[in-house]
């Protein structure tokens, strides 16, 4: 029997579930658009929880500790980089907005400032971050004053090794130490961080865990633990444990898929539809078309075939990993518009005969173009529709994980995109 179609309306479909996705859904919603978002499950469960805006100058090994400065010198020689599209003030609005947005729904972060955060990461290196959660605010703070402080690891836990942070800094922090501890009622075998984060939204499981991190941190007035302090309250998790052992306490990142990532991905899964959303997780667009009044997006879920019809649509579907982009043996392409790909002119040159090679690989700069009003454009540089628009790393001219930036260019040119969605929306409510 043929299932019958469900059809939905909205203005703005967002394609993509991402930062980028979750943040263009998070702009529309905070404008009072009407907004639909349709994805797998994204990259976002593979994220730190930091927040990057620029952490790396184009060929320089060394850190950027001025972000806001490093913009400029990005507008000067990488113009067509997407940062560089983009006012500093809108990306400091961008960021201001996102995470006030992210604090409202439990998970506090701090606010963008003049400087980069020196932050730690699974291995114990440092990088420079411009937002971190709350819960991993106490760490930077205490690296900067170089307090006495203890890594704390569990036996079993796999991907965070407290003597791999401690021998990584110890040149640079001398006070840091590391202890070993079994996590309560998880003495046997592999323990995993999930696991972990959703026992301590027990009461009981913290006060054991409070004695146990009393007795491990000695003279120690600080701790710094792998990222499992809760998955839905960390905040609450934290303060709970802190004055439970009367010690201050910080979150270090694992190896991904990581808490703190799942953490955001749940949150949103969770706050978005309560605000309004359409969320259509775990599915895949399978056609998109234009006429002259909307779009119109074809998938299904496990009820059956939906076609969705909507005003604007922001394509915010990432690079390989998230199939935004495709290679294959004749090229990279764009899947669901064929959409013209800037790209590298062979498969030879994708790549550079080392990998570390200071230079980068071109493929990494492989993406759409778009014009002022973040569309995309076809060849020739007409805009492929005037309700089509982009956000995200499937963007061309940007190499984020060299950059440090792949948080920066998923908030700010999905909140450049939404803006100029509700543009056209209010001008086309208007004739």
């Amino acid at each position: 029997m043929k299932e019958e179609v469900r059809n939905l309306t909205t203005q703005l479909a967002v394609i993509g579930s991402g930062i980028a996705g979750f943040a263009a859904s998070i702009f529309a919603v905070r404008r009072n658009i009407a907004v639909a978002q349709i994805g797998n499950t994204g990259a976002v469960a593979y994220t730190t929880g930091y927040l990057d805006l620029l952490g790396k100058e184009d060929g320089s090994p060394a850190a950027v500790i001025d972000p806001w400065q490093a913009l400029d010198t990005l507008a000067a020689t990488q113009p067509d980089h997407p940062l560089a599209k983009i006012p500093a003030a809108d990306i400091r609005r961008s960021f201001t907005e996102f995470t006030a947005f992210l604090g409202e729904c439990g998970i506090a972060y701090g606010k963008p400032q003049d400087h980069n955060v020196t932050a730690l990461t699974p291995a114990g290196t440092l990088k420079q971050t411009l937002c971190v959660p709350a819960t991993m605010a106490a760490g930077p703070r205490a690296y900067a004053e170089k307090m006495p402080c203890v890594i704390i690891d569990f036996n079993g836990l796999k991907g965070f090794s407290g003597r791999q942070v401690a021998a990584n800094l110890q040149d640079r922090w001398p006070g840091l130490t590391t202890e070993r501890i079994g996590f309560p009622d998880m003495s046997h075998g592999e323990i995993y961080p999930e696991v972990m984060a959703r026992a301590l939204e027990v009461p009981a499981t913290r006060e054991k865990l409070a004695d146990l991190l009393k007795k491990a941190a000695g003279e120690a007035q600080v701790i710094g633990l792998p990222a499992v302090l809760g998955m839905h309250r960390p905040d609450h998790v934290k303060a709970e444990l802190e004055r439970l052992t009367g010690l201050t306490i910080f979150e270090i990142p694992t190896m991904p898929p990581s808490v703190p990532g799942i953490r955001l991905r749940e949150m949103f899964e969770q706050v978005l539809p309560e605000k309004g959303v359409t969320l259509i997780p775990q599915q895949k667009v399978t056609a998109l078309s234009f006429d002259s009044g909307a779009a119109t997006l074809c998938l299904c879920d496990s009820f059956g075939p939906i076609r969705l019809r909507a005003e604007t649509v922001i394509l915010a579907t990432g690079r390989f990993l998230s199939g935004g982009l495709e290679a294959g043996l004749t090229g990279i392409r764009e899947p669901l518009l064929d959409l013209p790909v800037t790209q590298p002119e062979s498969r030879a040159h994708w790549y550079c005969d080392r990998y570390t090679d200071s230079r980068g690989h071109a493929i990494h700069r492989a993406g759409i173009e778009i014009d002022s009003s973040f569309r995309p454009l076809m060849t020739g540089g007409r805009p492929y529709s005037e309700r089509l628009f982009a956000a995200g790393v499937i963007l061309a001219h940007q190499d984020w994980i060299r950059g440090r930036s792949g948080a920066g260019i998923a908030i700010a040119t999905a909140y450049k995109a939404v803006e100029a969605a509700e543009r056209f929306l209010s001008s086309s409510s208007s004739s």
